[in-house]
Parts: C-alpha cells; structure tokens; sequence
C-alpha cells in the first residue's frame, strides 16, 4: 500500500516545490499536497490551472493572526478622524470597510490551514529582500519578515497535530552572506529553537540538473527528529549528485526547452527588430555620427554580437551586450517581468529575440505542454506576458526540488 506524507505549501508562487514534491517517489512512497497557499492573484491562477487540491489565497501573516486587521482598522479610524480632506476620509472609509470585510474571511482562512496534520512544511518564502537583484535589506524590508510566517506556523500546529516532521525551504544564495552571515543566523537559530535540526546547502541547478540555467539557490532543510537528520546526508555527500555535461549535452538541453520552431509570422512580438529598436542595431557610421556627448560608450549592434543560435545574452542596462559564458542561460529573474530589456536573447534562424513566457518556465523545468498550462485569460483579459515572466524569475528550479524531495523520502522510509 503506498505511503503519502502530507504536505502544506507557503508562498507557493506558481507551484514550483509543489509540482517538484509531487513528482518526487521512492519505493511505495510519496507525497500529497494538503493545501497551498499564495497572495498574488496572477500566481494564484497560474497555480489553480494545474493543481486541484485547496489554494488559499490570502496573506499568510493575516491568516496566521488576523487581528492584525483589527489594528489595521483602528489606524484607519485614527487617520480618518484626522483628514481633513473629504477624500481622504472616503479612501479611509473604505479601508475600514475593507478590513470589516476581511476578518472573517481570514478567519476562515486559518482555520483551513490548522485543520491539516502536515508532515512536511516547504516554502519559498520571499528572497528580494535577501537577493542581490534587489536592495538587499534583509529584515528591514517586510518581505524579509515575513520567514517569521514559517515559525508561527509551526509553533500553532503543535499542540493542534505536533509540529510538520520536515521543514523544506528555499531562498537566495546571498541569504547566507547577508548582513556578515548574522541574517542567517537569525533565521537558523529561529529555526532550531523550533526544534529543528537544521542542514542547509547552496546548489546550482546547471550541476545537478539537465536544465540549462545558473541558479544558485540556498536549500534549509528542517528535521524533527534526530533519527531523520542522521540519515539524511545529501548534503554531505553532494558531489556524486553532480551531473557533467559535455558542450554537446549543453546544446542538446538547450534545444529541449527553446521553440526554434517559432518566427516571425507567429511570435513576431518577441523579436528585436532594427524597425523596433533603432538604436540596438547602430551601424558603425551611424553610431560615429551621433553627438560624442550623447554617444553611449559601446556601439551595440545585436546582429552583430548575438551571433551563436545556442547561447543566451543580456543587454545590460542598455548600455552593453553580453554573452553567458557558461554555456547556459543566465539566472532568470523576476525583474524579467518589469519591461525594458531584461528577457535574455537568443538568436533564431530568422533573427534574434527574447525568451516566451514558455520557456522561461522550461528552463524552470516546468513541463509547458506536456502536463503544465499557462493560462491565457485572467478576469476575462488576455493574461499578461509580465506577470508570467515574473513568476518564471520567482520560481525555483523543480527537477532540484524533486531531488531533494526524493532523498527525503528515502530517509522516512527507513524511518517509518
């Protein structure tokens, strides 16, 4: 009879930990999802196109203690009585109302979640404020704070189902670095005061998967119970996890997750065109033409520096070109959901364009079309291009997950 250990996902994002968990088995066990949950709406109804069990959508610290809407309320209550301007004391109004509305519903919420006895507790919780993409304030920036989401959790399960046997978690490289190391430390001893034995390892998805991606992740992994911890030595044991991939692999991995199939004619909004963007196809004459003063200090001309079909490039900050050179596509980012030019290029047969939404959720090694939809409509309007890049750059890598997820269940199945 197989065996599924129950699982409850925060900050769930598009369902990356999830489907990686999901897919994850070893002998006559697995796993099964209890519920997820995640605040964006956009992510929410990437995630409910593709998992059937409960989503509960919603902000986890709201959730976890809604008075917080409560004091939310009353600070509304205190700046309307303050307004002067008729305005302002509607907006504050309906803040008011807002919040009446909500309690209940985050009431509800919670309720949800402490219904479940969970075995396994995983989320990626929030990394900008860790990531050296973004300002990297740590805990001054909220998002930062909300890892303290993790620990509530927990400290409310135990007296309810015992605290989740497992804790996965997943955040940035510089998470480790940040602040001299004190943030993890932080973060560790909070976890460790939980009663977890904490092993913890910075991977990189191009070495242990056939992804074609650098992505330097920090995975935490939380156990319990002593017996578990001993016999988990993944970590310690990583290098023979480790895949080598020849320069003819790489290109194989690179055909699996880009479309060369797709031009002109049915992706034309993807491409980079002198028609598009005059001023990344600068001749030399054209370029020695323009004023010194307002000349950049590098000419770009794509045609003539994306020049290799199986290799990706950035514009960066728009001022020069450059070509990854470890042979695979650099760190997706969420920024790629911000516009500008930050979708890495790739050179077609009949041109040079970004990356589609797809395959930057292929390089995730998320299955687009094979078992994985995209959706296409969000409250009856063609879903944007920007928010699934976001979500791709949000994501962690799911064969890394299912790795790991995989080891996890070899260690409880000799722990049963």
């Amino acid at each position: 009879m197989r065996k599924e250990y129950l699982v409850g996902s925060l900050f769930a994002g598009v369902g990356g930990i999830c489907l990686g968990i999901k897919s994850a088995h070893f002998k006559d066990s697995g796993y099964k999802l209890a519920w997820a949950n995640e605040i964006d709406e956009y992510a929410a109804e990437t995630y409910r196109t593709n998992f059937d069990h409960g989503l509960i959508v919603g902000d986890i610290e709201k959730i976890i203690d809604p008075s917080i809407l409560d004091k939310e309320k009353e600070s509304c209550e205190k700046l309307m009585k303050e307004a002067v301007d008729s305005d302002k004391r509607f907006e504050y109004e309906k803040l008011i109302k807002e919040c009446e509305t909500a309690k209940p519903l985050y009431e509800e919420k919670k309720k949800q979640i402490l219904s479940h006895r969970i075995d396994i507790l995983n989320g990626g919780f929030p990394c900008q404020a860790f990531s050296i993409a973004g300002e990297r304030k740590g805990f001054e920036d909220h998002r930062g704070n909300l890892f303290w989401s993790i620990v509530n959790l927990v400290n409310m399960l135990e007296p309810i189902h015992g605290k989740p046997r497992i804790l996965f978690l997943e955040n940035v490289r510089n998470l480790m670095s940040h602040d001299g190391g004190r943030t993890y430390s932080v973060i560790k001893g909070e976890l460790e005061k939980a009663g977890y034995i904490i092993k913890e390892k910075v991977l990189n998805t191009m070495d242990f998967s056939d992804l074609p991606q650098t992505r330097e992740r920090i995975y935490i992994i939380g156990f319990l119970n002593k017996e578990d911890a001993d016999r988990f030595t993944m970590f310690d044991n990583i290098d023979k996890y480790m895949v080598n991939k020849s320069p003819e692999d790489r290109i194989q991995n690179i055909k699996n997750v880009i479309d060369y199939d797709l031009n002109k004619e049915n992706a034309e909004k993807y491409y980079y065109t002198k028609e598009k963007y005059p001023k990344y196809f600068l001749t030399e004459e054209e370029y020695l033409k323009i004023p010194q003063e307002k000349r950049k200090g590098v000419r770009i001309n794509l045609d003539e520096q994306i020049k290799d079909k199986y290799k990706f490039y950035q514009v960066r900050r728009g001022m020069y070109v450059r070509e990854n050179k470890s042979g695979v596509c650099p760190t997706l980012t969420a920024n790629m959901g911000t516009g500008g030019h930050n979708v890495p290029l790739i050179k077609v047969d009949d041109g040079i364009r970004k990356l589609t939404p797809a395959e930057t959720f292929k390089l995730q090694g998320f299955p687009v079309g094979n078992g994985y939809t995209l959706p296409d409509r969000f409250n009856n309007r063609a879903y944007p291009d920007s928010k699934l890049y976001k979500q791709a750059g949000n994501a962690v890598s799911v064969p890394i997950i299912k790795l790991i997820a995989k080891e996890i269940l070899k260690v409880l199945d000799e722990n049963k």
